[in-house]
C-alpha cells in the first residue's frame, strides 16, 4: 500500500487499486488488472455499468414457459463483477439476525480476469463452502402433486419395483396433511396434520419407504403459522403463550426467537421421529418481514438447515433460492415450470448458469409440471437432460394426463426413460466424487463450458445465436461435456439433433462409443434412446451395479469402471459414510486412485487411502476399456496374476474384464499384450445404417453411399453428396459420422 499526493494505491500480484478517500459517489475509485485476459477491460470504476456479466439464477421459475432473466453472478466476460450486500441481513456471533444500520455502501468486487473458476472459489471461501449432500439426494426423485393414500403410494412403488425403475427418494406434495379444513381457520394450503383418511398409519408407511431404501420429504407451505385445526395446535398455542381455548393462531414469525424454537420442537421434530428425513419448504409469499432487509426464505433456509444436522446426520433441505449465499444450504427447488420445449430448453442454461454464484444443486420438476403440451419425445429428452443434472427429481400436477410414470408413454419413450432412470443411479460413484469435489474445492457439478474454455468463443451460451440456435452444452463434472436435445425429432431420421462445439482434444460419446477429435463445431444426430454425451480421452468413469434398495445407499461392493482411450489419465474415487457430518473432519474418507497409462497400455486400480473400514471388504470390478482396438489383456492383483474373464466388444471398440471378488485393499493391475490404439468409427458401417433406416429417396442414398464406397478424398466425396438431392439433415447426419474422428 502507497499513499500518493493524491490518492491511495494498493498493488498486488494481478490488481492495482487507487481510491482518493472520498465519499464512493463523489470519489475516485477504480481497479485495474495489471495483465488482463482477452476482451477484459483494463479497468473498472465505481459506477461502471456491468454489461457484460455472465448471470447467476434466480428464485424461481414458477409458472414459467421458456426464458426468465437472471439475476447477476459474480463473474464477468470484462472481468469485473460487483456483488452489492448493502441491504442484506446481518448475522450476530450468537447466530441470530439484525438489521443492518442505514447509510453506506457494502460491496464486493470480483477482478479475476477469465479465471472464472478461482472467482467462483473465493467466492465461496467468503461466503461458506458447498456442503457435501448426503448419497441418498444422488439417486431419482419420485414426486407428484396428487393425493395418493398410503396403499396407493406403495402400490406404486411395487410397479416401479416389477418395472426396475429405481428412486431413492420419496417427496409427498401437500396432500400429505389435511387440507380440507372448517373455513373459519382460512385455507387448506398451509397444513402439519397427516390426513388420516389417506394415511391411516403414516409411520408404518414411511418405515416401509425406509425399508425399500428410501429417504422422506415432505411439502410445507409455512406462512399461515399453526391454526386450532393442527393435532399440535394445544401444545404450540401453550408454548407461545396463548390460551388454546381462543383458538387464536399462532402466526409465524420467522423473526421471533421463541417462535423459531417451538416451530422445530413441536411441530417438525416430532414428525422427524416418526421417519421423516427432511422437509420440503414451498415459500411462495414474498421476501418481507418485520425486520427491515430479512428475506423469510432465506430464514426458513437457513434454521431449517441447521436444524436438520443437529443430531449429527448429514444436513439437507429443500427450498427456493433467496439469493447469494443459499449455496449452503442445499438443495433448490426451481418451482413449477410449463410443459413445453421452450422450458427444457432454458433449463440446461439455467442450471449451468447457476453455478456463477456458487448455486449448484439445483432441482427441477424434470419432465415439467403443468398445463403445456403432451410429447413423449420432450420427455424422454427431459428425463435424459434429468440424469445429467445436479438432482434428478420427476415431478407433476394433479392433472389426469400429467404422471411422469415411464409406462404412460408409447413403448419406445417408456424404455428410454427407464433406462435413463437406471442410468442415474449406476453413475452415482462418479457423482459422489463430484459431490466432494464441490465442498473441497468449490467446484460445481454442472458448471458452463466457459469456466475450462475462457478464450474460445464457442464456449459462450449466445455464440450459436447468430444461427438461431443457443448453445446449450455444459461441464458435468471432471470429465464430461454434455449436450442436451431440446427439439423433436427429425421425421426423415426419427433423430434429434443439437449443435455442439467440441473443443481441442480426442472424445468419446458415453452411448454409442463414437469417437470425435475436436477443435470444431458439428451437428449431431441421435436418436430417442440418447443424447450426446462426451467423454475425455483418458477419463476414467467409476460405475455401480447395486442401484436398488437399502444397498444403493452403501459405498458398493460392484464397480464397473469405464476407462477411455486415447490419453493418459486418472480418476480418484472419494467415498465415506454416505450420511454424516465427519467428512468436514478429513478424516472419515477414503480416495482409491486409478491411473489410465495409455502409453505403456496398462490400467492400475491402487490400494485405498484413509479410512478402508468405511468400504465393503471385498469388491468385484467390472473394467471397460473403450474405444480401442482388440488387445488380450493380463490382471495382476498385488503384483500376481489373477484369473479373470474378458472379451471384446467389436461394434463399439471395448474390451470388457471381469475381475473376481478380491479384498479392496488389494492392488489391482490389467496389462495388455500390445500397445493399445485407439479403434476406428466403422463409418462406412455406421453411414449404411443410418440411410437403410432414413426415410427418403432411395435414389439419393443409393446414389450418396455409393460415392463414400469409391474412397475418393472425403471433401470431395461430401461435396458431391451435396448434389445427389439428399435431404438436408441425412446429408448433415452424413456427415457427423464421416468427419466426427478427423
Amino acid at each position: 500500500m502507497e499513499k500518493k499526493k493524491d490518492c491511495l494505491e494498493i498493488e498486488t500480484e494481478h490488481i492495482r487499486i487507487r481510491y482518493d478517500e472520498k465519499p464512493y459517489e463523489d470519489s475516485i475509485l477504480s481497479v485495474g488488472l495489471l495483465q488482463p485476459d482477452k476482451e477484459c477491460d483494463l479497468e473498472w470504476y465505481y459506477g461502471k455499468n456491468e454489461e457484460k456479466n455472465l448471470w447467476g439464477t434466480a428464485r424461481t421459475l414458477d409458472g414459467i414457459d421458456g426464458e426468465i432473466r437472471l439475476e447477476k453472478g459474480v463473474i464477468s466476460r470484462d472481468g469485473f463483477a460487483v456483488l452489492d450486500d448493502s441491504k442484506t441481513i446481518l448475522l450476530t456471533p450468537d447466530g441470530w439476525i439484525k438489521e443492518r444500520p442505514q447509510g453506506g455502501e457494502d460491496f464486493y468486487l470480483f477482478a479475476y480476469g477469465h479465471d472464472y473458476r478461482a472467482a467462483v472459489r473465493d467466492y465461496c471461501r467468503m461466503t461458506g463452502e458447498m456442503p457435501m449432500l448426503p448419497r441418498f439426494a444422488l439417486g431419482n426423485w419420485w414426486s407428484r402433486y396428487y393425493a395418493y393414500s398410503q396403499e396407493e403410494y406403495l402400490n406404486l412403488m411395487d410397479r416401479f419395483d416389477a418395472e426396475k425403475i429405481p428412486f431413492s427418494v420419496a417427496v409427498l406434495d401437500m396432500d400429505w396433511h389435511v387440507t380440507e379444513i372448517d373455513k373459519k381457520y382460512g385455507d387448506g394450503w398451509t397444513g402439519y396434520t397427516w390426513n388420516p383418511e389417506l394415511f391411516p398409519n403414516p409411520e408404518e408407511f414411511m418405515e416401509e419407504l425406509h425399508e425399500r431404501g428410501m429417504k422422506i420429504t415432505l411439502n410445507v407451505h409455512p406462512a399461515l403459522g399453526i391454526r386450532a385445526c393442527e393435532c399440535m395446535y394445544k401444545k404450540m398455542a401453550q408454548a407461545m403463550g396463548i390460551n388454546p381455548e381462543t383458538e387464536e393462531p399462532v402466526e409465524f414469525d420467522i423473526t421471533d426467537p421463541k417462535f423459531l424454537e417451538n416451530y422445530f420442537e413441536i411441530v417438525h421434530h416430532p414428525y422427524e421421529k416418526g421417519g421423516v428425513d427432511f422437509w420440503w419448504l414451498d415459500w411462495q409469499q414474498g421476501g418481507h418481514t418485520a425486520v427491515k432487509g430479512l428475506d423469510p426464505l432465506w430464514m426458513l433456509n437457513h434454521y431449517h438447515y441447521l436444524d436438520s444436522g443437529r443430531n449429527g446426520k448429514r444436513k439437507i433441505t429443500f427450498s427456493r433460492y433467496a439469493g447469494p449465499g443459499s449455496h449452503r444450504y442445499p438443495v433448490g427447488f426451481s418451482g413449477d415450470t410449463v410443459i413445453t420445449w421452450e422450458s427444457l430448453d432454458f433449463q440446461p442454461y439455467f442450471t449451468a448458469t447457476a453455478s456463477n454464484i456458487g448455486y449448484g444443486w439445483w432441482s427441477h420438476d424434470i419432465g415439467g409440471h403443468m398445463l403445456g403440451l403432451k410429447s413423449d419425445v420432450m420427455e424422454v429428452r427431459w428425463f435424459q437432460l434429468g440424469v445429467f443434472s445436479p438432482i434428478n427429481r420427476l415431478h407433476s400436477t394433479k392433472a389426469a394426463f400429467g404422471g411422469k410414470e415411464p409406462w404412460n408413454f408409447r413403448p419406445e419413450a417408456e424404455k428410454a426413460m427407464g433406462e435413463a432412470l437406471r442410468l442415474r443411479h449406476r453413475l452415482v460413484p462418479y457423482l459422489y466424487t463430484m459431490n466432494y469435489l464441490a465442498y473441497k474445492e468449490s467446484r460445481p457439478l454442472v458448471a458452463p463450458m466457459y469456466y475450462d474454455y475462457p478464450e474460445f468463443e464457442y464456449a459462450y451460451p449466445k455464440s450459436f445465436l447468430k444461427g438461431g440456435d443457443r448453445n446449450n452444452q455444459y461441464l458435468f463434472g471432471t470429465d464430461m461435456i454434455v449436450a442436451p436435445i431440446t427439439t423433436d425429432l427429425i421425421p426423415t431420421l426419427q433423430k434429434g439433433k443439437v449443435k455442439v462445439w467440441i473443443p481441442e482434444g480426442c472424445y468419446h460419446d458415453f452411448y454409442t462409443g463414437m469417437i470425435y477429435q475436436g477443435e470444431k463445431v458439428m451437428w449431431m444426430y441421435r436418436d430417442l434412446n440418447s443424447i450426446p454425451v462426451l467423454v475425455k480421452a483418458g477419463a476414467i468413469i467409476p460405475m455401480q451395479e447395486q442401484i436398488f434398495g437399502s444397498n444403493f445407499l452403501k459405498n458398493p461392493k460392484e464397480l464397473t469402471i469405464r476407462v477411455y482411450g486415447g490419453e493418459n489419465g486418472e480418476f480418484v474415487l472419494y467415498e465415506d459414510d454416505n450420511a454424516t457430518e465427519e467428512y468436514k473432519t478429513g478424516k472419515e474418507c477414503c480416495f482409491t486412485k486409478m491411473k489410465l497409462d495409455w502409453e505403456h497400455g496398462s490400467f492400475r486400480i491402487e490400494r485405498p487411502e484413509g479410512m478402508a473400514d468405511l468400504l465393503p471388504d471385498t469388491r468385484i470390478y467390472n473394467i471397460e476399456i473403450c474405444g480401442v482396438r482388440e488387445a488380450v489383456p493380463k490382471v495382476l492383483t498385488e503384483g500376481a496374476e489373477t484369473d479373470f474373464l474378458w472379451k471384446y466388444n467389436k461394434e463399439n471398440g471395448s474390451i470388457h474384464i471381469s475381475v473376481p471378488e478380491m479384498k479392496t485393499t488389494q492392488e489391482v493391475e490389467i496389462i495388455f499384450e500390445k500397445k493399445l490404439s485407439l479403434n476406428d468409427n466403422r463409418e462406412l458401417e455406421c453411414v449404411y445404417e443410418l440411410l437403410n433406416h432414413a426415410q427418403g429417396d432411395n435414389t439419393a442414398k443409393e446414389t450418396a453411399y455409393h460415392v463414400l464406397q469409391t474412397g475418393k478424398n472425403l471433401a470431395a466425396a461430401l461435396g458431391e453428396i451435396e448434389t445427389t438431392g439428399l435431404d438436408k439433415d441425412i446429408r448433415q447426419a452424413v456427415t457427423e459420422i464421416m468427419t466426427a474422428n478427423l
